[in-house]
């Protein structure tokens, strides 16, 4: 590490710091950063976003609930035209087997409409993907094919009024009559209806049902069922199945979301989706996992590509909104600070770029994140990386991942709509309409405050298997980072000390820029935080199961607190890796320089932690916010080359202040000025007039 000249004043070392790093000669190569960013599917991101980008397939604003969710259920017929839904199914039905691949094209859809993607998602995503994953050959020989032709519209009714994140306690019955080989379908209350079920309002004819198994007056717990639901010419429901329409919701109003509820449904024993487990004619139930709940979460795993999806939506809409306002940004001028003629553009203030390019960061961060979860997915459902461990890894990954990227999607639309003013507030722009859309995504598919306490549990496990047999005193000294080689298993122990102790700030600056000095302090404090809830939390176990549940309440927010913190990481690592990628130099010193802001951004965000667990000095801390704001300086030049290397175009984006439109208006109003200053003819300010009156 260089040390300052004698005599060299810190702020000096800055500046020269600062015009070595902000060379003019750096350049991004917008060409190779799209490929980088479109992945290992780049050619099914490209197919996708052509089709999203047809006119046929986009939102009308203003449409009644009614008339949108006609469109919508026309568009899938579009979807189905243009073989777009045939990636996951088997070869043998006309699928390809690309599971990776279905999910990228598919949550490219969001761009067009999100009620199209979800309403899309119901139908291949997860009515069709349950019999996929959790049939048998003869069922999807028997109702794939209509379920991939939209010939049979249907539901996943997975979701109860009384019982909506928490799966494994749904009342709705199915209990087996061996007289009959049939199933017979029950929701003893109505806290028991399914509730906001895509296609049951209107369109779905049939639905895989989840309800308790019972056999033999024995409960096996939730299975999966094909249920029919309504006479395919007639479309009214068959007897004993009713429900009703959600009606207008907060967003995605293309869905005919509804409530299902039967009474006394009988299907044929065969219509039980069997992988998992089966009934035989005379009741006997089997499985080929034994353990109940290993078999739960088997059969739930396999259902784990709507978190997937949702995490790139939301990133691709992240996307949409840092595209709009940040090209607005670069042509909207206001205030005339340091010149007489010309107004300031908005991105040229600190506070805009403070705004819009800390959420720039953070999308990139989601998107290299997001692409190792799809790696991960199709390693699992390919076959290729298809163990145990694999699936939980999966599972962890995507209940992590999957939080983060809805609910920065909804704070970047939020903060774009208004770093764009008024203009951001009209329809048009997207804004609006597309937050509305996403305010659901952290709710469904698992509410993310739930996915994140299993994304801890599962920390919390690992912990307790890495350090197994270690004493109470041991593991509180793990917990305040004194056990030497535990806490800092990196080896970067005087990093950290470096970072606390070194007395110039931009010694601390050049700390805080290295890599593993971030690396350190992000990792550090998960491991903190999992070890000190670990201790909280040690004995548990082994407490009256009313003891246990109320220490465990005692401590839920700190270990969601860890969980996110986690997520954090895997976001900072992820990009940090996609950095050994870049060949081209230009384009890896801004890359570098933004995943610097990302992950000082977080430190800066949790600063209060890391200076009570005294990890930062109060020095130190004060650098961290400065140097966020060279990042800025350095960045800003760059910041339309990367939102351009996004890919998307004018089709996507579709919100004119961000098309040209703005450019225009500015251009136009300062060619009149220029030409009044010309003609002699632009009137003097008041001000001015009165001092060449004084003058005078």
């Amino acid at each position: 590490m260089t040390e300052l000249a004698p005599g060299a004043t810190d702020s000096a070392a800055d500046l020269a710091e600062d015009a070595t790093e902000s060379a003019d000669d750096v350049r991004v190569d917008v060409a190779a950063l799209g490929d980088q960013l479109l992945g290992t599917w780049a050619e099914t991101r490209r197919v996708a976003r052509a089709l999203a980008g047809n006119a046929e397939l986009h939102k009308l604003e203003g449409l009644t609930h009614h008339e949108h969710r006609e469109r919508v259920f026309g568009q899938l017929k579009y979807l189905v035209d243009h073989k777009a839904v045939h990636r996951a199914f088997p070869k043998e039905l006309g699928g390809d087997e690309d599971h990776g691949g279905n999910i990228a094209g598919f949550e490219e859809l969001v761009t067009a409409d999100p009620s199209l993607q979800i309403k899309a998602g119901v139908q291949w995503g997860l009515f069709g993907a349950a019999v996929l994953h959790l049939g048998t050959e003869e069922h999807h020989a028997k109702w794939l094919p209509g379920i991939m032709s939209l010939e049979v519209p249907g539901c996943f009714a997975m979701t109860e009024i009384g019982h909506g994140s928490d799966v494994a306690s749904i009342a709705t019955t199915a209990t087996y009559d061996p007289e009959t080989e049939e199933f017979v379908i029950h929701t003893p209350f109505k806290a028991a209806w399914k509730e906001f079920i895509g296609n049951a309002a209107k369109d779905g004819l049939a639905a895989v049902v989840f309800a308790q198994l019972i056999t033999k007056g024995v409960n096996h717990g939730v299975h999966a069922l094909y249920v029919p639901l309504r006479d395919p010419d007639t479309k009214d429901f068959l007897p004993g199945v009713g429900g009703q329409d959600d009606g207008v919701k907060g967003g995605l109003n293309g869905i005919d979301n509804g409530r299902l509820h039967f009474d006394h449904v009988r299907v044929p024993r065969t219509n039980l989706l069997n992988r998992y487990g089966s009934v035989a004619a005379d009741g006997t139930y089997s499985s080929p996992i034994a353990s109940p709940g290993r078999r739960f979460f088997t059969m739930l795993g396999t259902l784990v590509q709507g978190r997937v999806s949702l995490d790139g939506a939301a990133t691709a809409a992240s996307k949409l909104a840092l595209s709009a306002a940040i090209h607005y940004a670069s042509e909207r001028r206001q205030f005339n600070a340091s010149s007489e003629t010309a107004e300031e553009v908005l991105l040229d203030y600190q506070r805009h770029q403070r705004r819009l390019l800390p959420r720039l960061a953070t999308v990139y961060a989601m998107n290299f994140a997001h692409e190792q979860l799809l790696e991960k997915f199709d390693g699992v459902f390919s076959g290729r990386a298809d163990t145990d461990k694999d699936r939980q890894d999966l599972e962890t990954l995507a209940a992590a991942l999957k939080p983060l990227a809805t609910w920065n999607a909804l704070d970047i639309l939020q903060e774009c709509r208004e770093a764009c003013g008024g203009a951001g507030f009209i329809m048009e722009n997207r804004f609006a309409s597309l937050r509305a859309d996403l305010d659901i995504y952290v709710t469904f598919e698992g509410d993310n405050n739930v996915l994140l306490q299993l994304v801890a549990k599962r920390l919390l496990n690992d912990y307790a298997k890495e350090f197994r047999g270690m004493g109470v005193g041991a593991l509180a000294k793990f917990a305040l980072g004194q056990a030497a080689g535990v806490a800092y298993k990196t080896g970067l122990g005087a990093v950290a000390q470096f970072v606390r102790d070194s007395g110039r700030a931009q010694r601390a600056a050049l700390a805080l820029r290295d890599e593993d000095t971030q690396r350190l302090l992000l990792a550090d404090r998960v491991q903190t935080m999992v070890a000190q809830t670990a201790q909280a939390l040690h004995g548990a176990n082994s407490l009256p199961q009313a003891e246990a549940a109320a220490r465990f309440n005692a401590h839920q927010n700190e270990l969601i607190e860890a969980a996110y913190a986690h997520a954090e990481l895997l976001q900072w690592e992820a990009f940090t890796e996609a950095l050994a990628g870049v060949e081209d130099p230009g384009t890896k010193k801004v890359l570098t320089w933004l995943r610097d802001l990302f992950g000082l951004t977080l430190i800066e965000k949790h600063l209060s932690w890391y200076l009570m667990n005294g990890r930062l000095s109060m020095q130190r801390g004060r650098t961290v916010g400065e140097y966020i704001n060279r990042l800025l300086a350095r960045l800003r030049p760059h910041a339309l080359d990367l939102v351009d290397a996004f890919g998307y175009g004018p089709e996507h984006v579709r919100a004119p202040i961000a098309t040209g439109g703005e450019a225009e208006r500015q251009d136009e109003a300062a060619e009149y000025y220029a030409a009044l200053r010309a003609a002699g003819a632009e009137p003097r300010r008041e001000k001015q007039a009165r001092t060449a009156k004084a003058k005078g």
